[in-house]
């Protein structure tokens, strides 16, 4: 992994003014009233357009689709989800992706290609697999998203969002006993670093969550994150995103990026196309929101950045008063779907799939996400009628998401937040907005600097 992505208390915190020595360069102090383009309108995008307008600045948002969430935050897990902090990378990782090869409907699978960004990516990721790089982004990953639920849960205070939100929690349920006893010290590690997930016999899982009593698998235990939350992710960025407007904020639709001018060590301008025509946009900051296609667009600049896309499915079950769905939010550790009840609906969603930028749907997987769903919920919906999807997930190998600065004073990211984006996006947003003011973020995170 880059030393860039080293970076935490050890390599210390950002605070305005500094000279970063690690990359010979200036970190600058904010300027007020600035004229800021955020590229993509996605969740992350829209909530960092949101906090950049509330601190003053006169922000553009730029985006392909013609709505705000169309794509990877458009039919997610659901999931405010501290409690999903544990890396991906970790000392047992390598030997489960090797049990996983050649499964159609493994958990987590790799698509091998003549791809060097994919063997890249692999590396770095078994270079996070060590313990202590393990417990060094679990620690970062559940400070971030503690401060991102707290800053959540302002967000929809001040406003009065509605998004099919639930705040009883997240349990972690086990048909496997070597899977629960597995899940003990990870909870305690968890506790360790500040997250309250608890251990639950399981008597104590049905009493939170009824439902899993017509599993056709026993329960045997789980834990549970009280304070966790869940909602549509889609649903809280579109009502956002109206705020953002009153505010300001003006939302190009329609409006593909075609690249970057830079001119005299920094980012001038970034072109674009749309229906209309070719433009050139300029402006004083531009923040990356681009999700598994930063890299893509920031090539061309010499920054590299250690993302790859994670295909992941879902599927939308309905849910009629003649089913027994569940309510609370929950995750099948063993299987690694997430379950999460928005309205009339049941979300489940799961799975990565390393195959690039492919999004066509594979219909073994889609069957698998709905043989686990009614093994343990027989009753838990229409089925029959249920509506499938996938999404490119912008995954890091150590899970980190890139926030802060590059070497080009006025490009800035905040970008590669993989299955969290949901969980860490008010908290990132609110990030960014105080690194482009000059101000030290509220929350202590290794933030990029100069990459």
């Amino acid at each position: 992994m880059p030393a860039d992505l080293m970076r935490g208390r050890e390599a210390g915190r950002f605070t305005a003014g500094q000279h970063d020595r690690r990359h010979n360069c200036p970190v600058f102090q904010g300027e007020t009233n600035m004229k800021i383009i955020v590229l993509g309108a996605g969740v992350i995008g829209v909530t960092s357009a949101w906090f950049l307008a509330k601190a003053g600045h006169e922000v553009t948002v730029i985006e392909r689709a013609q709505e705000p969430a169309r794509e990877t935050s458009y039919a997610n897990g659901g999931q405010i989800s501290v409690c999903h902090a544990e890396p991906w990378a970790n000392p047992k990782a390598p030997w489960k992706t090797l049990q996983w090869l050649g499964e159609e409907d493994a958990p987590l699978l790799f698509r091998f290609k003549f791809d060097w960004n994919q063997w890249r990516w692999g590396l770095r990721f078994l270079q996070q697999c060590t313990p202590e790089r393990a417990r060094f982004n679990l620690q970062n990953l559940v400070r971030l998203g503690l401060f991102s639920r707290d800053t959540l849960q302002a967000v929809r205070g001040e406003l009065g969002l509605s998004y099919d939100e639930r705040t009883e929690g997240i349990l972690h349920y086990y048909t496997d006993e070597a899977d629960f006893n597995a899940a003990i010290p990870a909870a305690a590690l968890m506790r360790e670093v500040g997250l309250d997930r608890q251990v639950k016999s399981a008597a104590e899982c049905l009493a939170i969550e009824p439902a899993l009593k017509h599993s056709r698998r026993p329960i045997v235990g789980g834990t549970y994150t009280p304070s966790d939350e869940s909602g549509d992710a889609r649903k809280f960025t579109n009502e956002l995103a109206k705020h953002a407007e009153a505010l300001g904020v003006k939302f190009r639709y329609d409006c593909a990026i075609d690249g970057f001018n830079a001119a005299g060590g920094d980012v001038k301008s970034v072109r674009v196309h749309t229906p209309e025509g070719k433009e050139v946009l300029s402006a004083d900051r531009f923040v990356v929101c681009l999700g598994s296609y930063s890299p893509l667009y920031l090539a061309p600049l010499g920054v590299t950045l250690d993302i790859y896309p994670a295909k992941g499915y879902s599927a939308t079950i309905p849910v009629g008063p003649e089913h027994e769905a569940p309510t609370v939010s929950m995750t099948d550790d063993g299987y690694k779907l997430v379950f999460s009840r928005l309205g009339d609906r049941l979300r489940v969603a799961g799975t990565a799939e390393f195959n690039g930028y492919n999004l066509e749907l594979n219909e073994i997987r889609c069957k698998a996400l709905i043989a686990r769903t009614s093994e343990i919920f027989p009753n838990g919906g229409d089925y029959a009628n249920a509506e499938f999807w996938t999404g490119l997930r912008p995954a890091t190998p150590g899970n980190l998401p890139y926030i802060g600065s590059t070497r080009y004073p006025s490009l800035w990211l905040n970008t590669g937040h993989g299955t969290l984006g949901w969980t860490e996006c008010c908290g990132s947003a609110k990030a960014i907005a105080d690194l482009i003011d000059g101000k030290n973020p509220e929350v202590d995170y290794p933030f990029v600097q100069g990459l």
